[in-house]
């Protein structure tokens, strides 16, 4: 660690979370990469989490523990961990995921061997109490129309430049951003000039069901479907484009056991 702070901070918004919180947090205390400090916020949790994270902190110096006065969401609690970290280098982690030992590591090397890319992420698998089940697979070097299909770069095994991360405001606060904040930012920063690299291998994985239809509300797909035509827009895409937009409306309407299917699919594949 420098003596203006480390080089990675870890932003980790945690909200009723803490079965696996623990588990976690083990996962960055195992990293090769060792200087890095990691800001816990905790969102409004009713379930003990707050009380775990800061008898995790108690061991381990390198963990601060935040909390926000009320449920703000998760770009605000991010936004609120971004305010207080000290790292030239943002890194993101939820509280019920893992991530491999060598994460960060190749993370940071790759920022400090490509100063024209401002984030780094990579390939995201995603796990539930059967084990690994899927693999979300993105593109080495993201393009603007990239951005049509979906989010180009996964959010949550992603590692940002800080003064890009300010340039671009951070995640803001506005309603239309909840469930969508990581596709309004890289938005953002490819708005503003700024790039993004995906290592092709696995480092991180997110737990998540396979059920993923019935955890998506309609207000959710509402959201995305406002970040997708303020970000093509942004993005100087022609109006054809901007169309596509309503995609997560479609997948909305499109029955569970039929998007469910299609999700698994093409991860499996």
């Amino acid at each position: 660690m420098s003596l203006l702070g480390p080089r990675v901070s870890v932003l980790m918004g945690i909200y009723n979370c803490s079965p696996t919180l623990e588990e976690a947090i083990d996962s960055i205390r195992k990293q090769t990469f060792t200087d890095w400090e990691l800001v816990l916020c905790d969102d409004g949790s009713t379930d003990g989490t707050l009380a775990k994270a800061k008898a995790l902190a108690n061991n381990e110096a390198r963990i601060r523990v935040i909390q926000n006065s009320q449920n703000l969401g998760l770009a605000k609690t991010l936004d609120h961990c971004a305010s207080v970290a000290r790292g030239e280098y943002f890194a993101r982690m939820d509280g019920d995921d893992r991530c491999s030992p060598e994460r960060f590591a190749k993370l940071v090397g790759a920022l400090d061997t490509h100063p024209e890319v401002a984030v780094v992420s990579s390939w995201m698998s995603s796990f539930d109490e059967d084990g690994i089940w899927g693999l979300v697979r993105t593109k080495e070097h993201p393009e603007p129309r990239d951005f049509v299909r979906g989010s180009p770069i996964c959010h949550a095994p992603c590692m940002m430049r800080r003064d890009a991360f300010e340039a671009v405001g951070g995640y803001g606060g506005e309603r239309w951003l909840i469930r969508a904040e990581d596709y309004h930012l890289w938005f953002k920063f490819y708005a503003k000039g700024y790039r993004a690299l995906n290592l092709q291998e696995p480092l991180y994985s997110m737990r998540d069901d396979r059920n993923a239809q019935a955890r998506r509300t309609l207000q959710s797909r509402i959201n995305e479907a406002i970040v997708r035509w303020r970000g093509f827009k942004m993005l100087g895409l022609s109006w054809l484009y901007r169309l596509w937009a309503i995609r997560p409306l479609i997948i909305w309407v499109t029955p569970s056991f039929l998007y469910n299917w299609l999700r698994r699919r093409r991860q499996a594949s």
